[in-house]
């Protein structure tokens, strides 16, 4: 009897888990497909595209900075910083701090952008 009881608490417990990881994950997807939302716009709001070649922009076919398509996997940002979020992040914020030669502009971008433009250049695969 005691067996029973327990194992009815164990499946009680693992049901009500596998309800709250089922509404964690759609929470995370959802949240992860608004800030990829917020970042396909902000790369057309701060004009990446006129030097850029970014995928799935429309009108993003610059030739002046490097094609951006499959950015999540190089290995290094302009040439000198390892590609993590972080350094992506450094050199959106102040290019120049990392290559004071470079041709981007730092557009002094507010951080909550920042982080939408890294969240939707990591989907560049």
């Amino acid at each position: 009897m005691k067996l029973t009881v327990l194992l009815l608490i164990v499946i009680g417990v693992m049901s009500c888990w596998a309800g709250w990881l089922d509404q964690t994950t759609d929470f995370s997807i959802n949240t992860m497909s608004a800030t990829h939302s917020r970042g396909e716009s902000a790369v057309v709001k701060y004009g990446c595209g006129a030097c850029h070649t970014i995928p799935g922009i429309r009108g993003a076919d610059g030739l002046v900075g490097p094609p951006l398509d499959k950015i999540a996997s190089r290995t290094y940002i302009a040439g000198v910083l390892r590609n993590s979020p972080e350094n992506l992040r450094q050199w959106i914020r102040n290019p120049q701090a990392v290559d004071p030669l470079t041709a981007m502009p730092n557009l002094q971008i507010p951080e909550s952008d920042i982080n939408d433009l890294v969240a939707f250049l990591q989907t560049l695969q």
